[in-house]
């Protein structure tokens, strides 16, 4: 497996400067575009498209906090992290809300679709626009929760680099990447299914 970390010149860790990371990759893919040897034997340029492709694949890797937590699992572990399908206690509640709140718009649009009177469909979008605005209020709350993690994996940074020879340390934090990651995950999922029902909602 490629390490992504290895191709941009960085240590393998959970925080990556994102301004430093885009201008290692705007400089590595100036020099391997494949256009730049359009004149070279077939070989040549096929091994140069591949390696652009892989270079992409870092970038959009490393660039996204939940991916790029997996890939530094896969590497430092060995495997890929194990998916959680049962929602942790700790998530429960917000969970559930999600959830209740989602039946509920998904009911709402089911009977607005099934209304024709002109007077009727004023009224449902302006029902509609206070579903909106309560999803939005989740999806804010869920950006809260996310930008608090990315600042716990920036203060993780330090300790990562200073413990990076004390493996039963570097166990206990990994054990908390992996944490971070599978939040990440669930709050990832949910804001989609979130930006899905706002988009339903606006059509």
């Amino acid at each position: 497996m490629t390490d992504y970390f290895a191709l941009f010149d960085e240590p393998r860790r959970p925080w990556i400067d994102l301004e430093q990371l885009k201008a290692k990759f705007l400089a590595l893919t100036a020099e391997a575009h494949p256009d730049k040897i359009h004149v070279a034997a077939p070989a040549n340029r096929e091994a140069a498209t591949r390696g652009f492709a892989e270079l992409n694949s870092a970038f959009n890797c490393l660039r996204e906090p939940k991916e790029r937590l997996r890939h530094l699992l896969e590497l430092e572990l060995g495997s890929l992290p194990k998916e959680v399908h049962e929602i942790p206690s700790y998530l429960a509640d917000l969970f559930t809300e999600i959830a209740c709140l989602q039946r509920d718009v998904n009911a709402f649009l089911a009977e607005a679709n099934r209304v024709q009177s002109p007077l009727l469909r004023v009224q449902m979008f302006e029902r509609g626009r206070e579903w909106m605005d309560r999803l939005r209020a989740v999806q804010a709350r869920l950006g809260e929760r996310h930008a608090g993690l990315l600042q716990e994996l920036q203060a993780m940074d330090a300790e990562w680099v200073r413990l990076d020879c004390v493996p039963v340390q570097r166990g206990v934090l990994l054990q908390r990447v992996e944490q971070i990651h599978q939040r990440l995950s669930f709050y990832t999922r949910w804001n989609a299914q979130i930006q899905e029902s706002l988009v339903q909602l606006s059509l």
